[in-house]
């Protein structure tokens, strides 16, 4: 039965064609059901889910609780699934991110470069609101991602033998910043609004340079920028 998706759900949402693909592509075996609308064409979408043997429900129903002023004609429920971060890859940390579509659009961005997985610490947006996984492009059914309740915690399991490096407005010149393609890197990123808590400086903040004309980048802008620095790093040490 449809409802409209609390973060206490074990269930969650795809909404869109597209999303709905990446999810039967990447985590079949968590697709529950896909809805299709009466006002839509059959998609690709819709052709793979019964290839699959999943369910496939026409109902406008599903659409006017999930999606009501979205252009939006296929929906995926599926189970939420379990996932974990791997200890010889590089990380993307993120402190408390409150927006859900920063945090889907660096789910995107993480898929794209190919060169970390994901770390959140609590309290944060939830990675499977369907915003998130929306804005995600379905890059959240592709990347490994994982939740901690304070980046202590995360260092406690993970952070020996590597550098952790925090982005922080007052830290050194991010261009002067070189990175070992032989070496792990944890990469942290405070909240949109607040950054990250002064005891990070003792990692050895670093700052993207920027001009005066704004006062700093978008979130997800800035994971884009340092992934893509960082995959350069391993590209040239292959």
């Amino acid at each position: 039965m449809v409802k409209k998706y609390k973060k206490t759900d074990n269930v969650s949402y795809a909404l869109g064609a597209t999303v709905t693909m990446e999810l039967l592509k990447r985590k079949p075996h968590a697709a529950r059901c896909v809805y299709v609308s009466p006002k839509s064409e059959v998609s690709a979408a819709v052709d793979s889910a019964r290839a699959l043997g999943v369910p496939v429900v026409e109902s406008e129903k599903a659409f006017n609780i999930l999606s009501p002023k979205e252009n939006c004609f296929v929906i995926g429920e599926f189970d939420k699934f379990d996932s974990a971060i791997n200890a010889e890859n590089n990380h993307i940390v993120l402190v408390n991110p409150s927006n859900s579509g920063n945090l889907g659009t660096i789910m995107r961005d993480i898929a794209a470069f190919d060169c970390a997985d994901l770390v959140v610490i609590r309290p944060a947006v939830d990675p499977f609101d369907p915003k998130t996984v929306r804005a995600s492009m379905g890059a959240a059914f592709g990347i490994s991602f994982e939740l901690f309740d304070s980046f202590d915690e995360y260092a406690e399991k993970f952070g020996k033998n590597r550098t952790i490096v925090p982005f922080m407005l007052n830290g050194r010149p991010f261009a002067k910043t070189r990175f070992d393609g032989t070496q792990k890197y944890t990469l942290v990123f405070g909240n949109e609004a607040t950054g990250l808590p002064d005891t990070f400086n003792g990692y050895g903040a670093v700052r993207i340079e920027q001009s005066e004309k704004v006062d700093s980048l978008n979130l997800s802008t800035a994971v884009a920028i340092a992934l893509y620095k960082l995959s350069v790093a391993y590209e040239n040490s292959e």
